[in-house]
């Protein structure tokens, strides 16, 4: 908010009198002037008629010559105006004027053409001395502002160019960190990508390369559908490319699985129920809880408040474990020891939806997907959620270890029959795993891949990238 000051009018030194002396014959500009207090009135100009000198004894008033220094008060000697030539009558009101503006602070000066004077100086002075002054000028000119001083100014003296460098800067930090995230995948997948660069070391594209391609993929646990469809895919993308380098064909490859995981790259929405219920499932020690705590860390940061629900009260320590998380993260937890997992997650959710939080995250106890049992102890737990919270659960989402390879396609193909998956969050990428199994889930089973996480630190799981992910495959 800015502030305007209004400045006030000027007034007259009251220490600077006007004197009592008589007053100018009457000019335009005298007539603009106030009239000094207890001053006589003074004579008009057609009775002012001086003897012999007259007007020289009136003009040494007008300049406080000698008889006014001295205190001589006497009538000044009067005379018809029309003796006077013209030329002397207006000398004497003109400097009659002049010592009246320097004698009192409080007349206004009268309006002088500055240009008609300006024009009249440059005339008198001879053309050499306005060189020589001009020159003079020039050399005593302070030097003009750079560019670099006018920039720094300019954004000094600017709040929405200041504003614009914060987020310039805050961007340039984002993009780092995800440049650093970006080398922490490519390190945790360089199995992967050495198996299959080591094909484009060769002089030429021919059917040795791409028999030898197809057993790298299949290596890299891409699936027999998976490899299929991207040989395929890239013999169509080498011919429109007209490629004659195997350098080329390993850029067109990763073109290629960027585009096949393209459909798994989705974004985790919160915020359209309130609480957004999640349920989060999977197998044993595939990192359910340590996945929760990450993902809490990422809900809290974007300003989510979160309720944890331990439903996992068959494994040991599983619900300290996510107290201990709870703790890190500073939010709720609801558990129970030795509690129906069932009613602790229809507790937790009418508890979320009381104390108004964001996010309910339910940790279920992991189990494997050919114990029936088990499966069905999962499915009666998402219907007691719905009980909770009719629209509820919003997510559900299976946690799988990247190293399990092929065995990985299985169990988002056995849980999503019995839960309906909408997500899934792929762990442990930084090991022996070798990645290529998200081709195989992307051509057979293609359920949306929410977050990837390459260790144990908080910062190690991240959103996940088709692009990025594709290019870390092929290091």
């Amino acid at each position: 908010m800015f502030s305007f000051f209004k400045k006030k009018p000027a007034t007259p030194d009251p220490a600077v009198e006007t004197p009592a002396a008589e007053a100018a014959p009457a000019t335009p500009a005298a007539a603009e002037v106030q009239a000094a207090p207890a001053a006589p009135e003074a004579p008009a100009a057609a009775e002012v008629a001086p003897a012999s000198g007259g007007w020289l004894n009136r003009l040494r008033r007008s300049f406080g010559g000698d008889d006014a220094a001295a205190g001589n008060s006497a009538a000044p000697e009067t005379a018809p105006a029309g003796e006077l030539p013209l030329a002397e009558q207006a000398l004497i009101q003109a400097l009659q004027h002049d010592a009246m503006d320097s004698s009192s602070a409080a007349l206004e000066p009268t309006p002088i053409d500055e240009a008609a004077l300006t024009e009249a100086a440059l005339a008198a002075v001879p053309e050499d001395a306005l060189d020589h002054a001009k020159g003079v000028d020039e050399a005593e000119a302070p030097p003009a502002a750079s560019n670099a001083d006018a920039d720094l100014t300019s954004a000094a003296s600017s709040p929405s160019e200041a504003g614009d460098s914060e987020d310039e800067a805050t961007d340039a930090a984002a993009t780092a960190a995800r440049a650093g995230w970006f080398n922490r995948l490519k390190t945790g997948l360089r199995r992967t990508g050495s198996s299959i660069t080591t094909v484009f070391t060769g002089t030429k594209i021919d059917e040795e390369l791409y028999e030898d391609l197809e057993a790298a993929l299949l290596m890299a646990d891409a699936g027999v559908q998976a490899t299929e469809y991207l040989l395929e895919d890239l013999k169509r993308r080498v011919k429109a490319a007209k490629a004659t380098d195997p350098a080329q064909v390993r850029t067109l490859l990763t073109d290629a699985i960027a585009e096949l995981l393209q459909p798994l790259e989705k974004q985790l929405v919160i915020g359209e129920h309130t609480p957004t219920v999640i349920m989060v499932a999977g197998v044993n020690g595939a990192g359910k809880t340590t996945s929760i705590g990450k993902l809490t860390k990422h809900l809290s940061d974007h300003q989510q408040s979160v309720l944890l629900a331990a439903a996992d009260t068959f494994r040991a320590a599983a619900r300290e474990q996510l107290a201990i998380w709870a703790d890190r993260n500073t939010v709720e937890i609801v558990s129970n020891a030795g509690g129906d997992p069932a009613a602790l997650s229809f507790d937790a959710v009418a508890a979320g939806r009381a104390r108004g939080k964001n996010v309910v995250l339910v940790d279920t106890a992991g189990r494997l997907p050919t114990q029936l049992h088990l499966m069905d102890e999962l499915k009666k737990i998402r219907r007691t959620i719905t009980k909770a919270y009719v629209t509820a659960p919003h997510e559900v989402l299976l946690v799988i270890d990247g190293n399990t390879g092929q065995n990985a396609l299985a169990q988002v193909k056995a849980f999503d029959e019995a839960l309906e998956l909408t997500g899934l969050i792929v762990t442990k990428l930084d090991g022996t795993a070798k990645g290529g199994v998200l081709c195989a889930i992307a051509r057979e089973k293609p359920v949306p891949v929410y977050f990837v996480g390459v260790g144990e630190k908080l910062e190690d799981l991240e959103t996940f990238n088709a692009r990025e992910f594709a290019q870390a495959l092929l290091g």
